[in-house]
């Protein structure tokens, strides 16, 4: 449940009973309201910057890469994607299924608790290896997309841009009635990166693929696949925001990939507070000066109706 360095106080709360946390219906245990109150004592007074990952969206139905409970899968990498026209038929047929879930989703409680965060002025900025655009959806400002958006397309060779949506209805006039008969063969598997598994294998690979409109060549979304690299430019902004911290909380990331742990461990480096709030173990429980292994939402509403205003 708790995990935490040399030096950090705690204080009991043993009478406490459980506690809802405001803006989620997620019970706060009294052992968890406990490390949240000594997560409190490390934020107040001083601004921190926060790092979300897949595990802040799980309460708003997008299923979590590697939480508890998670399928284990294989994401397609971008050498995959741009070496086989079969491997982007297949990817953009899932990703038409994805897209048509994701786009329904919603911010939750803890979407909603880091902008009030930042609305008060207690961020230098949020990072998020999200790409679902829900922060942004419940009021955050001042984020860096690090992996990108699942609202946007690229193409790979004139490098123009479109929105998400306007590709889905040019794949819907190519692919007439496609949605209707992948739900009907059943969806077996979604992922936060709009990507969906069906039963049917026909499906894909009748599956007919947009090109670029203006020149004919490959689309892409807009994020980063396994195998491509952050942008230097959103890794900079978020290097920028840890800088201007006093601490850094990191809520839902499991930070497996070294796209986020940099900035846990360019933090730690630095003499900095780093909290973790996250369901299971994290690649930078080490490096933590507390871990609390709990719901992100509610742990997120708790903080942010606590923690007063700079």
């Amino acid at each position: 449940m708790r995990q935490r360095r040399p030096g950090i106080g705690m204080t009991g709360f043993a009478s406490l009973p459980p506690v809802t946390a405001a803006g989620t219906s997620a019970e706060l245990q009294r052992d968890e309201l406990e490390v949240l109150q000594d997560i409190h004592g490390l934020l107040a007074g001083g601004r921190f910057a926060v790092l979300t990952g897949a595990g802040l969206s799980t309460d708003s139905g997008i299923p979590d890469y590697r939480g508890p409970g998670a399928a284990p899968r294989a994401p397609m990498t971008y050498q995959e994607f741009i070496g086989e026209a079969a491997n982007r038929q297949r990817y953009w047929a899932r990703n038409h299924i994805g897209w048509s879930h994701l786009r329904r989703a919603d911010p939750n409680d803890g979407h909603a608790a880091v902008a009030r965060l930042e609305h008060r002025g207690l961020l230098t900025g949020l990072i998020t290896q999200n790409v679902d655009r829900l922060h942004e959806d419940a009021g955050s400002v001042n984020v860096v997309d690090l992996h990108g958006r699942f609202d946007q397309v690229v193409c790979l060779d004139c490098l123009r841009r479109y929105t998400r949506r306007l590709l889905a209805g040019v794949l819907e006039e190519l692919n007439p009635g496609f949605l209707e008969r992948a739900h009907a063969a059943g969806v077996i598997e979604m992922a936060p990166d709009a990507d969906a598994t069906v039963e049917d294998s026909g499906l894909i690979e009748s599956f007919v693929v947009a090109r670029c409109p203006a020149c004919g060549g490959t689309l892409k979304p807009d994020f980063v696949y396994f195998g491509e690299n952050v942008p230097k430019d959103r890794v900079e902004r978020s290097y920028a925001m840890v800088d201007a911290a006093r601490a850094l909380l990191v809520a839902g990331s499991s930070l497996t990939v070294m796209s986020g742990l940099r900035f846990v461990r360019h933090a730690a480096k630095q003499g900095k507070a780093v909290v973790i709030i996250n369901r299971g173990a994290t690649r930078g429980d080490d490096l933590a000066t507390i871990k609390l292994d709990a719901g992100v939402s509610g742990a997120l509403s708790w903080l942010a109706a606590e923690l007063p205003p700079l």
